[in-house]
Parts: structure tokens; sequence; C-alpha cells
């Protein structure tokens, strides 16, 4: 019983990091929630004395919550629309998740990063920046402090991309279509994607064509989380246990599983509404569910970067912080130029 008092105290102290996060993130959307999160929960770290008593519930919070925050996901991703739409952007995606990863090997191997921190990092940049992070660090049991040293870098450039890609689009004389991808290959979060996208459709008066269509592009790349944590899964497994199957299978990371199924119910009643089978009761109801699992998804993740945060020395953080950047640097750029590289390959500019 002091077990389960002590783990709802530490959830109650990420909930408190997390609502006013919430907030900031929503107010200054170009930065997001997890990052004013893990700030903030930094922060209030050093003037925490009784942290003992927390910590069961802020663990629980930063591994738990966040593999609870990566299933609810699934239930934003429509597989069909993804496959229709997106399946023009292919190219380009596997070309700058390609990259990533291996600027991310190359800078590993040259700087001597540590290899966790530069897992998160590559896999972040690549694929979809805090939500990938999420699903990838509980596979390869990365620490706290790897996890915000990650967020952190990704967040950063996040932010220089949203602020400066719908000039540098503008410059380059992309068309509609090809800051739509560009923005959804180059840019990492969401929250940014939609920050760059919103100011070309204000620039551009184009309404919400290139946020719709750098969206489904983003909602793309977000399918690539599965086969890299699959991957990572069984790696893992057999670095620590060779060949053993038993310590394979019990290193299948579920929470992808419950994801994958969780974008199949998606996809198959996003049909059924489109198809009119379900009645518009039903259908609204369906969607109202969808947008309070998006919620909740976006809420558990900002709540596991606040326990990340409570968990990080801020000091340190910073100290150890250059190579880290260095890396995210690299990886952003290889990405921006290889995503405008093959859309000139391809035609799409």
């Amino acid at each position: 019983m002091l077990l389960i008092k002590d783990r709802w105290q530490g959830i109650l102290a990420c909930l408190v990091v997390a609502i006013p996060a919430f907030f900031l993130g929503k107010e200054f959307e170009i930065i997001g929630g997890p990052v004013f999160a893990i700030l903030i929960g930094m922060c209030l770290s050093k003037f925490v004395r009784e942290k003992n008593i927390l910590n069961s519930g802020i663990t629980f919070t930063s591994k738990k919550v966040l593999q609870y925050a990566v299933i609810l996901l699934g239930f934003g991703l429509n597989l069909g629309t993804v496959i229709a739409v997106g399946a023009t952007s292919l190219p380009i995606i596997i070309s700058t998740i390609a990259t990533s990863l291996i600027t991310a090997y190359i800078v590993f191997k040259i700087l001597k990063i540590p290899a966790k921190s530069s897992v998160l990092i590559g896999v972040g940049s690549s694929i979809c920046g805090g939500s990938a992070i999420a699903a990838t660090a509980p596979v390869i049991d990365a620490n706290h402090k790897e996890i915000a040293q990650a967020i952190s870098v990704i967040f950063l450039f996040n932010i220089i991309a949203a602020l400066i890609f719908p000039t540098l689009g503008g410059m380059l004389g992309l068309s509609d279509q090809g800051f739509a991808i560009f923005a959804g290959t180059a840019v990492n979060d969401t929250s940014s994607v939609t920050a760059a996208a919103s100011s070309w459709d204000s620039m551009h008066n184009t309404g919400t064509m290139v946020l719709d269509g750098a969206t489904i592009v983003k909602l793309t790349r977000t399918l690539a989380i599965i086969p890299i944590t699959l991957v990572l899964g069984f790696y893992m497994a057999k670095k620590h246990s060779g060949t053993n199957k038993a310590s394979v299978k019990s290193a299948f990371p579920m929470f992808i599983l419950y994801f994958v199924i969780a974008s199949i119910i998606t996809t198959i009643c996003n049909y059924c509404m489109d198809s009119n089978i379900f009645s518009a009761e039903i259908s609204s109801a369906i969607l109202s569910f969808f947008a309070l699992m998006k919620f909740c998804s976006k809420f558990f993740i900002i709540m596991a970067m606040g326990a990340i945060g409570l968990h990080t020395d801020i000091i340190d953080l910073i100290k150890n912080g250059g190579r880290p950047i260095i890396m995210g640097f690299c990886c952003w750029v290889a990405i921006a130029c290889v995503s405008l590289g093959v859309q000139h390959l391809f035609g799409l500019w």
C-alpha cells in the first residue's frame, strides 16, 4: 500500500509539471509542451527535497505512461490515407530516414558519443522527433539523461527549422506541394511541422493546403517507428542474451504491437465512416473518441517528459550537451539537403 501511495505521489508531481507545460505549449506551439515539461521538471528538481518518495511514480510515468502515449498515438493514424496520399513522398521519406541514421552513426564513431544517445538523436531526427524518441527509449532501455538530451537536441533544430524553412523554401522557389513534402520530411516534431506549414500557408494565401499535405507526409514518416523499434528490440535481446529465443521474445516491444492494432482500428473505422456503414451518431462518437485518444497521447508524452525533467540534472545536461548538438546539427542539415535533392530528382520541386 505504501508503494502504491508513493507511486501516486510521483505521478501527481508529473501531472503538476504537465499542466502548465501543456498550456505553454499551446501558446508557443513552435516550442511545444514536451520541451516546456522537461525544462519545468529540471528546474523543479532542484527544489524537491524528498525526491525518494516520488521516485516510484516518476519512474512509472517516464516509462509506462510514455509507452501508453505511443499506443494512443495509433488512434490518429489512418493507414489508408497514409498509403493513398503519402506514397508520393515515400522515396524521400526512405532517403531522409536512411541519411539521418547513417549520419548519426558516422558522427557517433567520430565524436565517441554514447551509443544510446546517438540512437535516440538519429531516430528522433529521422522519423518524428519526440514520438520516435518516446517509442525507442524503452526498447533500448535509455536513461532519463539520454532521453532529455535527445529531446533537447531535436527540439532545438525543430524551432530553427520552423522559423527559417518557409523563407528558405520561398527563396528556392518550391511549389506548394514541394514545401509540404519538405516540411513533412525535414522537420521532426508535429508541432514544428504544423508551425512551418502554417507559416507557408499564411505567406502564400493557400488556406490549409500545405498544412494538410505536410501532416500526411509526417504521418507517413511515423509508420517508420514500427520497423525501427522492432529491429532495435531484437538487436538488444541478441546483444545481451546471444541467440536465446526466449530472451528475444521477451524483448519484443509489445506496446508497438498495440500501436499497430490502434492504427488498424482507426483505419477500419475511417473506412466504415467514409462508406456510410455507420450512422451519423456512431461516426460522431467515434470521431470524438479518436480526438480524445489523440489528446491523451499528447498529454501523456508531456507528463512523461516532465518525469524525465524531474530526474535530470540541468547543469550536467548543459555541460555534456556539446557533442550531441553537433550530431543533431549534422543530421538536420543532411536530412534537409537530401529531402530537397531527392525532390529535385523526382521532379516534385
